[in-house]
C-alpha cells in the first residue's frame, strides 16, 4: 500500500511518545500492550493478529514491502514515521526501521497447558532476556506445547526477549507465574513428569530414552544460581549432560536446547518414522 510521507509521525508525536514508554515493564503492565521490532517479530505478530499498529520509516516500507502488505491485508494501522521517530523506539544502536505494537500475547499457565501436552519447557527464575527468549525460540523449534516461565523471572515481553524469541513467542504459548510450587502442581495435574538439569544429576541423558519417550516439563536453573536443592528433590529425576570435553559446564540456553531436542527426538520417534 502507498504510505505518504510527506506528515511522518516524529519523535514527539504521541503515539510514538506512547509506543516508546512500552520499554519499561510496569508501562506494558498498565497498557497491555508491549512493542516489536524488526522483520522476523513483526512479521509473525502481524500474521498471528497480535498486532494492531505498524509504525514504518520511508527505508523500511521498501525494505521490508511485502510485511508491509501483508499488514494492509490484515488490517493493521500503518503509519509512516521519521528516522528519529525509529530511533525514539528502537532500543539497539542500528534501528531496522520497522516497529509493530502489539496486544499482550501471554497465556495462564493453565491455558498454555490445557489439552494433553507431551512438551513444556519450565524456565525457573530466569534473569538474562536474551536467554528467555532464546528458550522460547527452542521450545518452537522442538515442538514443545508451550514455556512456563517460573518464580521471578525477566518479562518475555520486552524488547530483547522478543527480538531474541525471533517471532517464536507468537507461535508458542508462553505463561508466567511467580508461584513455583503452584506451577509444578498444575504440570503434575496435566500427567506430566518433572525432570530436572543437573550437574550431578543421577541418569544420564544419554541412558535416559525410556524417561524422555514420556509427556515430560522441564526445569531449567537460573543463569547464576542454576536449580536449588529444594526444588531439585521436587523433580522426579535429575537428569545431567554428559561432558567429555574440558568445559566445566553449559549455559541456560545451551543446556536447555540439548534436553529439549532429545526430549522431542524420543516423543515424536514413532510420529516420524
Amino acid at each position: 500500500m502507498a504510505l505518504d510521507f510527506n506528515d511522518p509521525f516524529t519523535e514527539r508525536t504521541p503515539r510514538i511518545v506512547n509506543a516508546a514508554k512500552l520499554h519499561r515493564a510496569s508501562q506494558r503492565r498498565k497498557d497491555k500492550k508491549f512493542l516489536v521490532e524488526g522483520e522476523n517479530s513483526v512479521d509473525a505478530a502481524i500474521a498471528t493478529g497480535a498486532a494492531t499498529d505498524l509504525f514504518v520509516t520511508e527505508e523500511a516500507a521498501q525494505r521490508f514491502e511485502a510485511v508491509v502488505r501483508t499488514a494492509g491485508y490484515m488490517n493493521v494501522y500503518i503509519h509512516a514515521i521519521t528516522d528519529k521517530a525509529a530511533k525514539h523506539l528502537s532500543d539497539t544502536v542500528t534501528t531496522t526501521g520497522i516497529f509493530a505494537l502489539c496486544d499482550d500475547v501471554m497465556w495462564s499457565v493453565g491455558k498454555a497447558i490445557n489439552g494433553q501436552p507431551r512438551l513444556v519447557s519450565v524456565p525457573v527464575e530466569t534473569r538474562e532476556p536474551g536467554n528467555a527468549g532464546t528458550l522460547i525460540r527452542v521450545s518452537d523449534a522442538v515442538g514443545a506445547d508451550a514455556v512456563v516461565f517460573a518464580g521471578e523471572s525477566v518479562d518475555p515481553q520486552g524488547a530483547k526477549a522478543v527480538r531474541s524469541s525471533a517471532g517464536s513467542l507468537f507461535h508458542i504459548p508462553v505463561a508466567r507465574n511467580t508461584d513455583i510450587n503452584d506451577v509444578l502442581g498444575q504440570l503434575r495435574s496435566k500427567g506430566l513428569q518433572i525432570l530436572a538439569t543437573s550437574a550431578d544429576g543421577e541418569v544420564d541423558l544419554d541412558d535416559a530414552e525410556e524417561l524422555l519417550s514420556k509427556p515430560t516439563a522441564w526445569l531449567f536453573g537460573n543463569e547464576a544460581h542454576g536449580l536449588g536443592e529444594e526444588l531439585l528433590a521436587k523433580a522426579d529425576h535429575r537428569i545431567r549432560i554428559p561432558i567429555r570435553g574440558r568445559a566445566e559446564s553449559l549455559n541456560l540456553a545451551t543446556a536447555a536446547a540439548i534436553c529439549l531436542y532429545e526430549s522431542s527426538k524420543a516423543l515424536f520417534a514413532d510420529e516420524e518414522r
